[in-house]
């Protein structure tokens, strides 16, 4: 009992001794003191020891000097004012500048002595002062050293703490553990350094061995590591990767540092280490754009997004406001997102001319009123149902938006004489098996059919699931794993393409850069993702165990959904550009007579609200679309039996 109250006690001690902040007076003072000691113990030096007694007089009054000529260069340079226990390589560049400063002062007054007296003699040997600079200045810098010292070995008490380990060994990285070990409620011990470079390997930085990050399971088991933290400036997305799995499958949290630039600028900011997110897993290199071209298609210019409330639209705007535009025009039928949206800007990018508009894009006099009173050079239609389940049950509002929304759009565009018409489409528009799928390549057909007026360069670009955005598993996985799960997969072998919402956007932006009208544009979308491997990696980065601490149920999959999604970068069924992620879809467009009147057909068929002559009609102008776990598939069992009747049976029926 009473070893656990000396614990206590030394533990209440150690949280007091971490709040305490040395006064700026008490500093002052010891400073002083060490200026005193310093320049008579520069005298004792110069003389030996055996200091003569006629000499004690000169003694006191150049000490005197030097104690009020220091005391204001240190008082006015604020040497007091810093925490002792924090002291950093500047703080000691400037206390070497406040000590030649001071010692260039005496050595300047002693020099207007020589001048003024008569008998031309150094009141103080330049000896004595050169002694002096350095006994203080080392005084100073070996007293701040000790108390940051003694600081850090009181509060490296690792009883309770967590083994860690950083990969990196840059400034980045150093600067991370030094921030970590100052600060007294840090729960980390640094057991580790990982690093790639052989000339690395068998040395100890900060005291703490450095390893090759081949040797991180070997690390991870002989220190008994519960946490990685990712501080490197420059780390493939393929090495991050395979770092952070091995990571979680060991149960180790792994966690990174944002605002990398704020750090290695001196912006120490412990907030700025947070949990690997499962964006940052899936996350790929970098990509380069031709700024030039976007620079050049966007400047200056007026440029309408619909859907811009979305998670697309908003990004397409955050990113196009890097390109000078001359207005931006945001239409969305959101309210309340559209609102989130312009608070955002008005934040951020005060300075750009924006204007927010409630609307529908069925609306055909709301978007007249827009095209009528402003000179719109370049149009980003992002508005679009997307959620496969609830466009197979609505199949009319699936023309009604994505088709008929489209049409009017596109028919503005070619009579207001617009520049560009980009459309923002998806790779469930590649041989479709659901509704929203065929309703966004009917969309897809119209626009490139309008494309031969040669008024308006119609640009098509589809990509597949997008990290994040509204209707992504993402936030539906982190919500279950939030309520305790289960978390719900429709199907053991169920597969995705993903991509950030950045990384889409950017591709959006350099694709309508370089498409001079007509093209479809598809985008890299890198290796297919098994959803139940995306759910066991989210459950782990929440500090779980799949199926012990989160259940993971299959359901089955929804109507209209694939097993697999197609991967369109073939090299059969497409063309390559001088972007590597970016390819052209070889299509050939379907005249526009034909396109129109099937599309206008189909708008007037969804009024009557019969989802099996909707759908009927949708197959025949997309003859790909064969539909997957849908009712609609009795109409391809039907059309392929009419197929197999022979030719005289038909006629005579």
């Amino acid at each position: 009992m009473n070893q656990y109250l000396f614990m206590e006690y030394m533990m209440g001690l150690r949280a007091k001794f971490a709040a305490r902040v040395a006064p700026s007076w008490m500093v002052f003072c010891v400073d002083l003191a060490i200026v005193i000691f310093s320049i008579l113990l520069a005298f004792a030096l110069r003389y030996n020891f055996e200091i003569p007694a006629e000499n004690f007089k000169k003694i006191l009054v150049v000490s005197t000097i030097v104690v009020l000529v220091k005391s204001l260069i240190f008082y006015f340079i604020r040497l007091h004012t810093n925490i002792i226990r924090y002291t950093s390589i500047r703080d000691l560049f400037r206390i070497v500048s406040a000590t030649l400063v001071a010692s260039l002062i005496l050595a300047c007054l002693d020099g207007l002595y020589y001048l003024l007296s008569s008998d031309k003699y150094y009141y103080t040997r330049l000896s004595v002062l050169v002694i002096d600079f350095f006994i203080t200045t080392s005084a100073l810098i070996f007293t701040r050293m000790l108390v940051k010292l003694l600081y850090s070995e009181w509060h490296s008490n690792t009883n309770g703490k967590t083994n860690t380990i950083i990969f990196g060994t840059e400034e980045l990285a150093v600067s991370v553990k030094r921030a970590l070990d100052l600060d007294p409620d840090s729960s980390y011990k640094f057991v580790a350094f990982i690093d790639t470079g052989e000339h690395t390997q068998n040395k100890k930085l900060e005291g703490v061995d450095i390893f090759h990050y081949k040797k991180l399971d070997f690390v991870i088991k002989k220190y008994g590591v519960k946490a990685l933290i990712i501080a490197r400036t420059q780390i493939s997305s393929a090495l991050k990767n395979l770092v952070i799995e091995k990571c979680l499958k060991q149960g180790v949290k792994v966690m990174s540092v944002s605002d990398v630039k704020s750090w290695l600028n001196g912006g120490v900011d412990l907030r700025k280490i947070r949990n690997i997110r499962i964006e940052d897993l899936l996350e790929r290199e970098p990509i380069t754009l031709d700024v030039s071209e976007i620079q050049k298609q966007l400047s200056n210019k007026t440029i309408l997004i619909t859907g811009a409330a979305g998670s697309i639209g908003s990004e397409i705007v955050r990113q196009i406001c890097n390109f000078s535009p001359y207005k931006v025009i945001l239409l969305d039928q959101g309210e309340t997102p559209l609102h989130n949206l312009e608070l955002e800007l008005n934040e951020k990018a005060p300075e750009f001319k924006i204007e927010y508009i409630l609307g529908d894009i069925t609306n055909p006099t709301k978007l007249k009123h827009i095209f009528e009173n402003n000179h719109i050079d370049v149009i980003y239609h992002a508005a679009a149902y997307k959620h496969v389940p609830m466009m197979e049950r609505h199949p009319a509002e699936a023309v009604r938006n994505n088709i008929y929304g489209t049409k009017l759009l596109a028919d503005m565009a070619i009579k207001f004489k617009v520049s560009k018409f980009v459309m923002i489409s998806t790779d469930k528009a590649v041989n479709p098996t659901n509704v929203m799928g065929a309703s966004k390549r009917i969309a897809e057909m119209y626009c490139q059919s309008l494309n031969e007026f040669g008024v308006t360069s119609f640009i098509t670009t589809r990509f597949g699931n997008v990290l994040g955005s509204n209707g992504s598993v993402i936030p539906l996985f982190k919500k279950q794993i939030e309520n305790g799960g289960p978390v719900t997969v429709t199907d053991p072998e169920v597969t995705r393409y993903f991509m950030t919402i950045p990384e889409a956007c950017q591709l959006v932006l350099e694709a309508s850069a370089m498409g001079k009208g007509g093209e479809i544009f598809i985008f890299d979308m890198g290796k297919s993702v098994k959803i139940v491997d995306l759910a066991k990696n989210m459950i782990r980065l929440a500090g779980l165990i799949p199926g012990k601490d989160i259940e993971i149920k299959f359901t089955g999959l929804r109507p209209g959904e694939k097993l697999y999604e197609e991967l369109l970068a073939k090299e059969e069924n497409t063309i390559p550009t001088y972007h590597p992620k970016i390819m052209i879809a070889k299509v050939i467009p379907d005249p526009f007579e034909v396109v129109v009147q099937k599309v206008n057909r189909l708008i007037n068929l969804a009024e009557t609200g019969d989802k099996m002559e909707i759908v009927a009609m949708m197959k025949e102008i997309v003859p790909d679309f064969k539909s997957h776990n849908s009712i609609y598939r009795v109409l391809d069992v039907d059309k392929k039996a009419k197929m197999q009747v022979p030719f005289s049976r038909v006629e005579k029926n």
